[in-house]
């Protein structure tokens, strides 16, 4: 009986954060100042920030050059191990880095005992909340990161990112995601002396209120993984640093202008990925993700970086992003669709959809069409397009999500596959009830009204928009513009899998 209970009580410690959490926005961050609070910062800031911005130069001068030896001669994206010279140098900088980060006020805990390349070769770190959790990357010793190339070209923060021998990721490069994966796993299969890689799988800065959607870099190869808590046990916060709030100044001028600030680096037991894990890299993300919530007592949450941007993009135009994408990406996960491959697909549902004439489809036609079993996860896409729920769809409307996805930097591509569906008599113009459908499709948005947006872009006394009008007011406004581009980034690297046919 005891047995049974203990069990019991271990399932719902480990189910906890299985429920959906009640998380306004996990990408918003406000501190709150008293009067006294601002006067102690700021006496305590005149003092403290000179000093130690001072002391913090000194250090650079010594950390740059070394930085800049280890580095001189090779590629920002190297292709095989620095050789044992330059390895040398990483003893001496983390220990300059140790010492910068206690100069600027860090008091620095670290727990558990970090893996040898042997028993995991992954870092996983989380919760990502701060540019300072560069510490974590110290204190595991110097492991190659990943990071955006556009780092690499940051003064004196470059020099130090590319002496990690780091993974740079290109988000321009619309394969970028395929390559980061494939060299992920070429360094740990690898026999040769790669160092070991830490990533932050959320892929965004939050304020450590929950944890975010694990991206599956990590998780795609398959191998032991050690995750890596970060906390900051601090009573006022000044570290956070995400969507909205500090600003990257405003967050290191506060926390220098604080006595001290405590960092928790928890090195966690190595988790070894089982048959299934090894097979479905999103149960293994997921897994990883509910144990590091458990820990540190925290909901899970399927919100995405892109949710929040999609909405605060929209906020500026007055369009209506209540309705995030959240749903959608849990249902295609189930769905297992892949945007990596099924741009292939899109010529064939554009033809399909430009038959229908405007038509509407049931779900038997629908699930036809994309060569799918009905199922609840099928049942529950077809919902969310579904908008006056008469169990039918506009077929158009789902093509455009494609499209939109399967786009990330070719705004007028997807603009002419919009226009293409929705000028039905083909005459070049569209009304405002399909610029309404055109962009509900795109942003997923039941209940868009677009009466203004319309006048704007037609002009006061027109009717109807010409593709060009349509193109130029699109090209001309990047915020409109990025509401399309940025559709693409919801997970498209890893929730979706090729729609294959179904077996009789």
């Amino acid at each position: 009986d005891t047995a049974d209970a203990t069990n019991n009580s271990r399932d719902q410690e480990t189910n906890k954060s299985l429920f959906p959490p009640a998380v306004d926005n996990p990408f918003m961050q406000h501190t709150h100042f008293s009067a006294w609070r601002w006067a102690y910062i700021v006496l305590m800031g005149t003092v403290l920030v000179p000093v130690r911005v001072s002391c913090i130069a000194f250090l650079i001068i010594f950390l740059w050059p070394m930085a800049a030896l280890s580095t001189i001669g090779r590629r920002a994206q190297p292709t095989e191990p620095a050789k044992n010279w330059r390895r040398l140098a990483q003893p001496t900088l983390k220990f300059f880095f140790q010492v910068t980060f206690f100069l600027a006020g860090f008091l620095v805990k670290v727990k558990g005992k970090k893996a040898t390349r042997d028993e995991a070769r992954i870092f996983v770190a989380a919760p990502h909340s701060s540019f300072f959790d560069v510490i974590a990357c110290v204190v595991a010793g110097l492991p190659s990161v990943v990071s955006a190339s556009k780092n690499a070209n940051i003064p004196v923060a470059g020099k130090f990112l590319l002496s990690t021998q780091p993974v740079l990721v290109t988000r321009e490069d619309p394969n970028s995601r395929k390559t980061t994966r494939e060299e992920i796993l070429k360094r740990v299969t690898s026999n040769r002396k790669w160092p070991q890689i830490l990533i932050f799988p959320e892929g965004v800065c939050t304020n450590r209120s929950c944890l975010v959607t694990f991206k599956l870099g990590a998780f795609s190869p398959g191998v032991p993984v050690q995750p890596v808590l970060l906390r900051y046990p601090n009573p006022l916060d000044t570290v956070t640093w995400t969507w909205q709030g500090f600003t990257g100044f405003q967050a290191c001028m506060l926390t220098l202008s604080q006595p001290f600030t405590r960092v928790e680096v928890e090195f966690m037991p190595v988790h070894i990925p089982n048959v299934q894990e090894k097979k479905d890299p999103v149960l293994f993300a997921n897994t990883v993700r509910i144990i590091m919530a458990n820990a540190l007592g925290v909901p899970v949450t399927d919100h995405t970086y892109e949710d929040c941007r999609l909405m605060i993009s929209a906020g500026n135009l007055q369009l209506p992003m209540e309705a995030g994408l959240v749903e959608f990406t849990k249902i295609s996960q189930n769905l297992k669709l892949d945007w990596d491959n099924i741009h292939q697909y899109l010529d064939k549902y554009a033809e399909i959809a430009v038959a229908s004439k405007g038509g509407k489809v049931g779900i038997e036609e629908f699930a036809n069409h994309l060569k799918l079993p009905i199922s609840e996860p099928l049942q529950q896409l077809f919902a969310l397009f579904d908008r006056n729920h008469d169990g039918t769809i506009d077929f158009r409307e789902y093509v455009i999500g494609l499209t939109v996805l399967c786009n990330p930097v070719n705004t007028e591509k997807i603009l002419q596959m919009s226009f293409k569906l929705f000028d039905l008599d083909k005459d070049g113009f569209i009304t405002e009830q399909e610029l309404a459908a055109i962009l509900r499709a795109a942003f997923g948005v039941p209940d868009l009204d677009v009466s203004r947006l319309f006048r704007e872009i037609a002009g006061p006394n027109s009717d109807h928009i010409s593709y060009r009008t349509f193109k130029k007011f699109a090209l001309k406004h990047p915020v409109y513009a990025k509401l399309f581009s940025s559709y693409l980034d919801l997970q498209a690297a890893y929730v979706y899998s090729l729609p294959q046919p179904v077996q009789a």
